[in-house]
């Protein structure tokens, strides 16, 4: 009997019905053709299967009529309780049906969880395995049902009456029989099965049993933060808002979930948009090149608030920010350099946002593949960034024929790593459609059926099992969740327990710890993985994320929303959503290349270099909000041998720019030939990687020429011939005065004792004191005068 290594069993449903009545079709027409060849002639065997039989066979089968059973209360009775049944009869054959009655039928106790399965599989109505009619006044009568007609019906059946025997998993049917005119006698014509688990009293032993209850959405919120200085987040659009108002996914997923005693299961990334959207947002338009005022700041305040309180004294467990998909890590990124450091950076920044939005410690040692589905490169991921525990499922880690029970939950498998096995059965219960009344109370039967089987497979032996539901249930997914678990509560064959209990719980010996090979991993999930190429687009965005904090005055404010954007880009909630996943990483690479392009080199005209040397300013633009820093300018020549900058080839100058500003550097050059010169200008970082792009402009040198100097050395010339004859003049003219002597005075003299000057006589201002040289050049100072 293998109970542990069965699949989970599917919930009737619209989908389930039809196929009844499919079935029950099929099955009809061999059948009436067989009775028509015995009456018929040979020739006629190829019309025989005509209208009369079709119409014989909807008249017949037992899926004339669709029997939905909508309400079944209480979901698990005890002594002194009165079952009532609820739903509707529906004739969907082609003929009226008379006589119709609704009545209930008690089936056999199942033994063992294969059997309910194989009961909820089961379509159509088999006389013998489907029990017997309780009678009586226990039934609901019509007098007619048209075709397409729809009527409602309830029967209430005191426990007593049902003659309930030994605790146990019964099965409950309800079927409608009546006559038709084709067939005018009374037959079963609809039915539909569930299950009722009978526990008339607490158990001796009690199946301790964890409920994960997660609370996980999609990526909503954006690494942009708008041009101000307070960061205004942006969102790509307000649908969170709508999860977190009276009704919706999210605030049914808590205010559920606050009435139960469960594990709460959370991905800070959720808790951080909530926490953003508490304050003034953003939300872009359809198109991206806008922004609109976000409007959920009441509902994302009253949700934060209700879950601070909901979680308080209770225990949480923190997922990796954005909860990243190991699976396709593991397959696809862990030889990208740096996934893996994302990972374990996305599992501390995790923890932190739990604790500082919600004030509680959580735990952040748990990992969870999707669907628990493992394989060792599933599980060294997961252990790489800290993980000790692996939520896995038993249809993963399953047990072999020989375990007749379904063993505990926690398996050590190996260098200190423990798998905690969620059953199977039990987690995928509500992942069908459960909006319709039908789809969720066959659901919850059947898992309360399910979750009294483990207690009852070994009365003796206590068992620990975890269940791990879909990480996004829908609100009525989670309504039926809530139902179920409800029923449990009342502690008489299961109590609750929190995960780090589960883990910590006894091995089974018997339990298989083998992790599966690589090969047996669901193709159907490795086809919903991140490629590999997602991976290398996160490491190239990572590589400029890196590059551009080297250059801020406050790095935080890019570092934070880019970091946390760069986590949500190998979130699991991408699976099935390849294009989407796509966009947003493109979004996010697009606005960290648009920040960085904020810092750069201004471009530059061409410039003229009269002389040997000049300065050649260099303007820095820095659009940011923050101010940047630890940068150099580089200005080179490329042919210093006609153009040095600063002395040579090129040279260096720091930058540091604030925000909002611009700022120009000035450089030295010196020109040793004509001509233009290529010279370009690039930013770099402190450890000399370029920054941005670079600008190029040509240095046009523009020498002293030999006509010039011609010019000046004749000009030159002209003066100091002008001046040499000034001079000779002067000369001639004091000689000639001395030859003449002077016109009165004794003994000769000019108006003078001999060697006596006379007072009244200005002297010759230009005394004859210069050589007599002839040579231009000899001017000293005068020219420079």
């Amino acid at each position: 009997m293998a109970e542990a290594a069965d699949f989970p069993g599917t919930s009737p449903s619209p989908a389930r019905r039809w196929l009844r009545r499919t079935a029950a079709l099929l099955a009809g027409a061999p059948l009436l053709t067989g009775m028509l060849q015995l009456s018929a002639e040979p020739t006629a065997h190829a019309a025989a299967p005509s209208a009369d039989a079709g119409a014989a066979a909807d008249a017949t089968g037992s899926n004339t009529v669709d029997v939905s059973l909508n309400k079944l209360t209480p979901t698990a009775p005890t002594d002194g309780d009165t079952v009532t049944v609820s739903g509707t009869v529906t004739n969907e054959g082609k003929q009226a049906i008379t006589g119709a009655e609704v009545g209930l039928r008690l089936g056999p106790v199942l033994n063992g969880r294969s059997q309910i399965d194989s009961a909820a599989k089961r379509t159509g109505y088999q006389a013998g395995a489907d029990g017997t009619e309780v009678g009586g006044k226990y039934v609901k009568k019509f007098s007619k049902l048209a075709p397409g007609i729809r009527q409602d019906f309830s029967i209430s059946v005191p426990v007593k009456a049902l003659d309930l025997g030994a605790d146990g998993v019964y099965q409950l049917g309800v079927s409608l029989t009546g006559r038709t005119a084709a067939q005018p006698w009374s037959q079963v014509l609809g039915f539909e099965r569930t299950f009722l688990p009978w526990q008339s009293g607490a158990a001796d032993t009690k199946t301790k049993t964890t409920y994960l209850w997660p609370l996980i959405s999609t990526a909503h919120l954006t690494a942009e933060t708008g041009s101000d200085e307070q960061q205004t987040p942006v969102f790509t659009d307000d649908d969170l808002a709508k999860e977190l108002a009276p009704g919706g996914r999210l605030e049914q997923m808590l205010s559920l979930g606050s009435e139960l005693d469960v594990t709460w299961v959370i991905d800070p990334d959720l808790l951080a948009s909530v926490d953003a959207m508490t304050r003034n947002y953003r939300v872009q338009t359809a198109d991206g090149k806008s922004t609109t005022a976000g409007k959920g700041q009441a509902v994302a305040k009253e949700w934060l608030n209700k879950l601070e309180q909901a979680v308080k004294d209770e225990k949480v467990v923190a997922l990796p920010f954005a909860d990243p998909d190991l699976a396709s890590l593991a397959h696809n990124g862990k030889t990208v350099t740096g996934s893996l450091g994302q990972l374990k950076d996305a599992t501390v920044s995790g923890a932190l946002a739990v604790d500082s939005i919600l004030h509680v410690k959580p735990q952040s040692d748990f990992a969870w593949p999707v669907d628990g589905a493992l394989d060792p490169s599933i599980v060294d991921v997961s252990t790489s960034a800290g993980a000790h525990t692996v939520i896995a499922r038993s249809d993963s880690l399953r047990d072999g024929s020989a375990l007749p029970y379904t063993p505990n939950a926690a398996r050590p498998i190996g260098g200190g790593t423990t798998a905690v096995v969620a059953d199977a059965r039990l987690s995928t219960a509500f992942q069908g459609d459960m909006t319709g009344a039908e789809s969720s109370t066959l659901a919850v039967q059947e898992f309360l059926a399910q979750s009294l089987m483990v207690t009852l497979q070994d009365p003796d032996k206590q068992r620990s099992i975890v269940v791990a539901p879909q990480r996004m249930p829908s609100a009525s997914q989670a309504q039926a969740m809530a139902k179920a678990l409800t029923t449990l509560s009342d502690d008489r064959w299961s109590q609750p327990q929190d995960l780090s209990a589960a883990a910590k719980a006894k091995p089974d010996p018997s339990a298989t710890t083998q992790v599966p090979s690589a090969g047996s991993y669901p193709a159907a999930l490795r086809k919903q993985e991140l490629p590999k190429s997602a991976f290398k687009s996160i490491q190239n965005t990572q590589n400029k994320l890196n590059r551009f904090q080297t250059i801020l005055s406050e790095p935080d404010r890019v570092i934070t929303p880019f970091g946390r954007a760069i986590d949500r880009e190998m979130s699991t909630s991408w699976r099935g959503r390849p294009a989407e996943a796509a966009t947003y990483r493109q979004g996010v690479d697009n606005y960290l290349t648009t920040l960085i392009d904020q810092v750069a080199l201004i471009k530059k005209s061409d410039a003229k270099l009269s002389g040997r040397s000049a300065t050649i300013p260099v303007t820095v633009q820095n659009n940011l909000v923050q101010g940047v820093d630890h940068m150099v300018l580089r200005l080179t020549s490329e042919n210093p041998t006609r153009l040095k900058i600063g002395g040579k080839a090129y040279s260096e100058q720091p930058v540091k720019v604030a925000g909002g500003h611009a700022q120009s550097v000035k450089f030295t050059t010196t020109a040793n030939a004509n001509g233009p010169v290529p010279v370009y200008a690039q930013l770099y970082t402190e450890d000399g990687q370029p920054y941005g792009d670079r600008v190029q402009f040509d240095v046009n040198v523009t020498e002293i020429t030999l006509t010039v100097m011609l010019v000046i050395a004749g000009g030159v010339l002209l003066l100091v011939l002008a001046g040499f004859r000034m001079y000779t003049q002067r000369k001639r003219a004091s000689r000639q005065q001395a030859e003449e002597g002077p016109e009165d005075g004794p003994d000769g003299a000019s108006g003078t004792e001999s060697g006596e000057d006379d007072p009244e006589q200005p002297s010759d201002p230009t005394p004859d004191t210069a050589p007599e040289s002839t040579d231009p050049s000899d001017t000293g100072e005068r020219v420079d005068r």
